[in-house]
């Protein structure tokens, strides 16, 4: 079995709510659904940027972040907070 780094990731829980049931639809555990979603956005971004997209703007941008997303990987902390 492979080796897998454990982090802490809050997210809002209508997001939470969504994956859940998403999850659920999938037949998946709501850790494994997000590995899921991970792994797809990855793969979709190594293949844009063989393709030459330019990476600073991804052609999907959400319209709205979340209030407040804490996101720890390897010790380090990003935040991303709603402006205005």
């Amino acid at each position: 079995m492979t080796d897998k780094r454990k982090f802490l990731l809050r997210i809002d829980e209508d997001l939470w709510n969504d994956l859940q049931a998403w999850a659920g639809d999938e037949l998946r555990s709501v850790n494994g659904q997000i590995e899921y979603l991970l792994r797809q956005a990855v793969r979709t971004r190594r293949k844009s940027r063989a393709d030459g997209q330019n990476e600073h703007e991804p052609d999907n941008a959400p319209e709205e972040c979340p209030k407040k997303s804490i996101l720890y990987i390897e010790g380090s902390r990003f935040e991303t907070r709603k402006q205005g």
